[in-house]
């Protein structure tokens, strides 16, 4: 006794394929774990995605996925902006502020103050200080940093306040 027949195949057979298409999207932009802040900090990083610039360092904005209103990208490799993220250890570390830590620097780009963060892949992670909300920004290794830093200032400046984040 054959039960194909009375199978629904068509459910079944589209299921598979939608699952296929997905897993294998010609899409190549990048995919982060988008951060999960406070109240407070998610209409900060809102208002910054609206000042964000459509261009930066001379590359197309390009979005990573999930799509969300606390990250952003630029450009491939991409540039990642993450909004609302937990203040980095490193900011408190009492070698970074005394310059002994090789890996970490703090500094200011027109108006914004930054921690520096080597990665090991050879790009850098930049965390805003002295805001209310953190924000971090993924420099990948060949990119120009100081252009990258900036191209963000503006946007910064405007939708996060100076203070300390919450």
């Amino acid at each position: 006794m054959s039960f194909s027949r009375h199978r629904p195949f068509g459910l079944p057979v589209l299921a598979v394929l939608i699952a296929a298409t997905a897993c294998s999207s010609s899409d190549d932009g990048a995919a982060v774990a988008v951060p999960r802040p406070g109240t407070s900090a998610v209409k900060l990083c809102r208002d910054l995605d609206g000042a964000l610039p459509p261009k930066l360092a001379g590359l197309s904005r390009k979005d990573p996925r999930p799509a969300s209103a606390l990250t952003a990208g630029w450009g491939s490799p991409v540039i990642i902006l993450r909004c609302g993220v937990p203040r980095p250890p490193k900011m408190i570390d009492p070698k970074v502020a005394e310059g002994s830590d090789p890996d970490a620097v703090a500094g200011g780009v027109n108006g914004v103050d930054w921690l520096m963060e080597r990665r090991g892949d050879g790009g850098y992670r930049f965390t805003t200080a002295n805001r209310r909300a953190y924000v971090e920004v993924e420099v990948p290794e060949g990119q120009d940093s100081s252009t990258v830093l900036v191209g963000l200032a503006p946007a910064v400046k405007k939708a996060i306040p100076e203070g300390i984040a919450d």
